[in-house]
């Protein structure tokens, strides 16, 4: 028997649905305005700036930003094009791909992190009161355990 969602659960839905979006735009958009970078795009150069050595294998990436190989190989072909990537086999496993940011790359993510930042505060914790982050962090920590087994691909 299927159990449909209440009043509330389908308000707190439709809200909860609306506000991501609604966030992913306003942060992609601000991207676009103030590096010409996609969101997605910036958040592939961040996840790489907080690697040791700025690499990670194009598995490794593609799980911590969420993507689809194919999406992600698309996505880093083009980032090889502008040179904040480079991409090369593994040295041991031929298999494996491992990406790298270029110094122009980490420039690109230096420069576009305080608007990023921003962008974040401004669409999210300035709308919010301490305590509603803390639960809204809680909130997530939850789901996220629910939704990926492995745990969070960040921490």
């Amino acid at each position: 028997m299927v159990r449909w969602l209440d009043d509330d659960e389908q308000e707190t839905w439709r809200a909860y649905l609306w506000a991501t979006q609604l966030l992913h735009e306003a942060l992609d958009r601000r991207m676009q305005q103030e590096s010409g970078i996609p969101q997605s795009y910036y958040v592939i150069l961040a996840m790489l700036s907080e690697a040791p050595g700025r690499s990670r294998t194009m598995t490794e990436l593609a799980r911590i930003t969420r993507g689809s190989p194919s999406k992600l190989s698309h996505a880093v072909r083009k980032l090889e094009e502008h040179g904040w990537v480079r991409r090369r086999k593994h040295p041991e496993d031929a298999r494996t791909t491992i990406a790298t940011l270029t110094d122009e790359g980490h420039e690109v993510v230096v420069g576009a992190a305080p608007g990023h930042v921003e962008a974040v505060r401004a669409n999210l914790f300035d709308l919010i009161t301490p305590e509603q982050s803390a639960q809204l962090g809680a909130i997530c920590r939850a789901m996220l355990a629910g939704l990926d087994p492995d745990g969070p691909p960040f921490r």
